[in-house]
């Protein structure tokens, strides 16, 4: 496993990676993991009062999505599954995105899809996509260009549990024979909601990346130094024209596989403890701060500014315009068909009997 950072933020070495960034970016970094799972808490507690209809809780994964989101160029393309909000929000993707897609306000129609595509609720559906995207940077000749900056490629996220999903694998069938530009970054978070990943592999993810005929790396995922030097290099040899790679970050969902679990049912709560041990928020924290890069003045200035972020994420809620059935169908297709509109007006007909019968 690759590490740069132990969990007591100790610096260490490694024989093929290292971080080439500095002790200003690490700041930043530590900012926006901060910064992310306060979006988080503020976006479960919504949950909990009724403001959304479901959460996909992050924490304890902050470091593999902004350490990830940090090694990626405006041209890169990222799909991601459905709890990237540290990435979303690395890459300038407005929260209130998230907020009206799990209040069901907007459709599920984002900001800048151009970096950034939709969410995908689907399990494992949006490794297909980035593949065929990244096939599609080939044909447009935005790979292995002599000059690096006409080069582009894709990132795709998924978690453990999605490994064991059809479609992912047949993605990773076609990224390896196209030699297409992607590379498939999996959170192992451990669960796959009460799965344990001891019952969906045999043996470590990365491992099974060899078999479909690209490399795959085990990265700890609780290591934003670590992570980004991994994906620094993932990205590179897909953007050069060597092909897809597979990233696991091995990591750990601290909190409820969304805000409709219970993971208490399933998990032991000295595996918990045991893990919280290795929060890669305090492990950032303490290199930092032996350094004398930050200090408390610096923690109080970003927990201000957390409080004020949160408010903004709250505030925002009363903003979000509910859709409507009718925007849903004319949004479907640029042009209507016989066939929506056949179900046009089903669905009114039958919205019409609900209401004779109120």
């Amino acid at each position: 496993m690759v590490q740069l950072l132990t969990p007591d933020g100790t610096r260490v070495e490694h024989d093929e990676f290292r971080f080439d960034g500095t002790t200003e970016d690490l700041v930043g970094y530590l900012k926006d993991m901060i910064l992310a799972r306060r979006f988080d808490a503020e976006a479960t507690a919504l949950q909990r009062h009724g403001e959304l209809g479901l959460w996909t809780p992050l924490i304890g994964q902050e470091a593999a999505q902004v350490g990830s989101a940090h090694a990626l160029r405006p041209a890169d393309v990222v799909f991601p599954s459905y709890r990237e909000h540290a990435v979303a929000m690395v890459l300038g993707v407005p929260v209130t995105n998230m907020l009206s897609l799990f209040r069901g306000s907007n459709g599920g129609y984002w900001e800048k899809l151009d970096s950034f595509k939709n969410y995908q609720i689907v399990i494992g559906c949006q490794t297909l996509h980035a593949t065929g995207y990244a096939m599609g940077l080939q044909l447009d000749g935005a790979v292995g260009n002599e000059r690096d900056d006409d080069n582009a490629a894709v990132i795709v996220y998924h978690g453990d549990g999605a490994a064991s999903q059809g479609d992912v694998n047949e993605a990773y069938v076609f990224a390896a024979s196209y030699n297409a530009p992607v590379v498939f970054f999996c959170q192992n978070n451990q669960w796959a909601i009460s799965e344990p990943i001891a019952l969906q592999s045999r043996i470590p993810l990365y491992q099974r990346a060899r078999g479909f005929g690209f490399p795959g790396v085990q990265v700890d995922g609780n290591d934003v130094l670590a992570v980004k030097a991994v994906t620094d290099w993932a990205m590179a040899r897909a953007r050069a024209g060597d092909g897809p790679a597979f990233i696991e970050a091995f990591t750990y969902r601290m909190g409820a596989h969304t805000t409709s679990d219970d993971p208490t049912k399933y998990r032991e709560r000295a595996d918990e403890e045991a893990w919280r041990g290795r929060d890669p928020i305090a492990r950032l924290t303490t290199y930092l701060r032996g350094m004398g890069a930050i200090d408390d003045a610096w923690q109080d200035a970003v927990e201000a500014e957390a409080k004020e972020f949160g408010a903004a994420a709250r505030a925002a809620i009363p903003t979000l315009e509910a859709t409507t059935m009718e925007r849903l169908f004319d949004t479907v297709y640029a042009e209507p068909t016989v066939a929506l509109e056949a179900q046009r007006r089903e669905y009114a007909e039958f919205a019409a009997a609900l209401e004779e019968d109120a």
